[in-house]
């Protein structure tokens, strides 16, 4: 479901809130499935908290929008997208099939898109509140004012009292201090083709920059088998081969099933 007002979208999250649903966990991690990168975060990615996932460019913003869905999988129960209409405007629509790919029940996402990043924060802190979703994936371009460590420290006292995870995707923005669990630096990897020169699996480059509590530092290059819904390792050797192509990403317009992003233009 699509909604484009702030006040829809309250009255949306209150039926959420009224209808009893708990989130999937209150505490706890949510293992990515990837051994490496669970054991880097300790457990896995961890709930009621707020990570940041950095998508330096435009160009790569559907690629990070990919990697926050299959997150957002692994966190399941219930949930919100919201995000600018300008980015909408300019970079595409999320792309149902590539949702259903990833593994995420279309019918349990509600996307919010709004004027500006003020709304969009606005809803989010709505959203957080309530401890009948699961995920709220929060999605502001360049380097809005309204996102300052002020409100990134609000987002995460509001998800850790409610149990509902944030992930706040950043595109094209600069580092700035927040009050975030993790950030992420998720950038497009080269896909391997299957057989019959099929499009690949969606590939990323993962990068652990921030931690708060514990180490940071790793860089791993992944692959989503939707086939079997697994995180895993990309044959690097296999990725350097001449028939290794670019995933369709926010540069480019995506397919039936949305490759390494969730949109596709227009």
């Amino acid at each position: 479901m699509r909604v484009d007002s702030l006040s829809l979208i309250q009255r949306r999250i209150a039926l959420i809130e009224r209808g009893g649903r708990a989130a999937t966990e209150a505490a706890g991690h949510a293992p990515t499935g990837h051994d490496r990168i669970d054991r880097a975060l300790g457990g896995g990615v961890m709930r009621a908290r707020v990570h940041e996932l950095v998508a330096e460019s435009a160009a790569e913003a559907g690629s990070g929008a990919g990697f926050v869905g299959v997150l957002a999988h692994r966190l399941g129960g219930e949930m919100i997208w919201l995000r600018e209409r300008d980015a909408e405007l300019r970079q595409g629509q999320l792309h149902a099939p590539g949702v259903a790919a990833i593994g995420i029940d279309p019918a349990r996402l509600l996307l919010g898109v709004l004027p500006d990043a003020a709304a969009v924060l606005r809803a989010a802190a709505d959203a957080v509140r309530c401890a009948g979703l699961g995920t709220v994936v929060i999605e502001l371009w360049g380097n809005p004012r309204a996102y300052d460590l002020t409100a990134s420290r609000r987002l995460a006292l509001l998800a850790e009292a409610s149990g509902v995870t944030a992930l706040l995707l950043r595109v094209g923005g600069a580092v700035a201090p927040s009050a975030a669990q993790t950030r992420i630096g998720v950038s497009p990897a080269p896909s391997v083709p299957l057989a019959a020169d099929a499009p690949g699996y969606p590939a990323w480059t993962v990068e652990l920059q921030r931690q708060r509590g514990r180490p940071a530092g790793g860089i791993w290059r992944v692959e989503w088998d939707w086939e079997h819904g697994q995180l895993r390792d990309q044959d690097h050797d296999a990725a350097t081969l001449s028939g290794a192509v670019p995933p369709l990403s926010g540069d480019r317009p995506a397919g039936a099933i949305g490759a390494a992003g969730l949109r596709r233009t227009g």
